[in-house]
């Protein structure tokens, strides 16, 4: 992806025991990496939650997600 590339993400939150989907921005702090436990890792800027609180919000998708 590109700097400003948006998108939709869905994957399963463990922090809310469920499956989410969410407004995706990818900036210059977003990447994606393999965790030293192998787990599959992907920071984005969480659009809806960053209108929501008024500022950046970045989240980290773990494991599977899909992105469109």
């Amino acid at each position: 992806m590109k700097n400003n590339d948006t998108f939709k993400i869905t994957y399963f939150s463990n922090s809310d025991k469920m499956t989410i989907t969410r407004n995706g921005k990818w900036t210059d702090k977003c990447r994606e990496w393999i965790s030293n436990k192998g787990i599959a890792c992907l920071v984005y800027l969480d659009l809806d939650k960053t209108e929501e609180f008024g500022t950046d919000q970045y989240r980290t998708a773990t494991n599977n997600w899909s992105i469109k």
